[in-house]
């Protein structure tokens, strides 16, 4: 990618070296500390206990702590920091992923303005090891995400290291793919899209919730490729970086990430869709820079 000299966006905030942790100070945290003694004294109030207990551990494990969850919206993150001056290739990344976000919005203003709307920028925050967001804490094992919530995406930049050494999918592209992907949930939720996914989604089995979450990622993938084609157009793009994005997307499917793991592919369970159809879909947008046809709900086989 031709990236150097480009505009960069304002919308980047640099969190790395801050560790994040939590104040009790909050409601829910004060009611807690309140009643703790009577749910030691009762052995139900003992069940309870251990079942959170267990309940937070375990989401812990996956990347995701419950603690706001349990002690209320109103509990406080707190952060500590340690600076210290960055390499130049530690720069380059953070400049790298800046110029990505801009041309998302260049590309984003365009599209919402040829459908009579106004695009609204997301915030991207730069994070290394775990991060508090309107979602809760996550880890940076959970990957690059983006929370509805705060309409922010996350990103600890050493994924794009995992990204090349773990999934072999190297190259600036295919990590600008990525930035583009999350971006693509942010236009999601200002379309309304995301909401109407979490509503179709109540009540619903465990396989209509994953076939539901799979079409909102092949659309945010073929949002991307709309981003993609713009970049074409915009000159930026270098020989072989529409290959480094559909290899990224292939890497990233579920039935790949089924067999590294050693396990059966198991189609039901999918959440993103498989590398086949996360590459088609980015195709479809790259090709034809038409977000009509991005509508992955639409489709009887997505």
């Amino acid at each position: 990618m031709r990236w150097r000299g480009r505009r960069q966006s304002s919308n980047v905030e640099d969190r790395r070296g801050q560790s994040a942790g939590y104040s009790a100070a909050g409601a829910g945290g004060m009611m807690l500390l309140r009643f703790l003694p009577a749910l030691l004294r009762s052995k139900t109030g003992r069940t309870v206990l251990i079942v959170a207990v267990v309940a937070v551990v375990g989401a812990r494990l996956l990347g995701i702590d419950l603690l706001p969850m349990l002690l209320g919206t109103s509990v406080a993150p707190t952060t500590t920091s340690s600076s210290r001056e960055l390499t130049q290739a530690e720069q380059d990344r953070v400049d790298f992923v800046s110029v990505v976000l801009a041309e998302t919005e260049d590309t984003w203003h365009g599209i919402f303005a040829d459908l009579g709307g106004r695009y609204r920028e997301p915030t991207l925050v730069l994070f290394s090891d775990r991060v508090n967001s309107a979602c809760g804490m996550a880890s940076s094992a959970v990957g690059p995400f983006y929370c509805p919530g705060d309409q922010q995406v996350y990103l600890d930049l050493a994924f794009f290291r995992e990204l090349k050494d773990r999934f072999g999918a190297p190259g600036d592209f295919a990590q600008a793919y990525v930035v583009a992907h999350e971006v693509g949930h942010h236009v999601q939720t200002l379309m309304g899209i995301s909401d109407q996914v979490r509503q179709a989604g109540q009540g619903q089995s465990r396989a209509r919730i994953n076939a539901l979450s799979v079409r909102q990622e092949l659309q945010a993938d073929c949002f991307a490729g709309l981003w993609a084609h713009a970049a074409s157009e915009g000159q930026i793009l270098d020989a072989g970086d529409l290959e480094e994005a559909l290899k990224a997307a292939a890497a990233i499917g579920d039935d790949r990430l089924q067999r590294q793991a050693g396990g059966a592919v198991v189609p039901d369970s999918f959440t993103h869709g498989s590398s086949e159809q996360r590459v088609s879909w980015f195709r479809r947008g790259y090709e034809s820079g038409d977000i009509r046809q991005c509508d992955t709900f639409s489709e009887v086989n997505p």
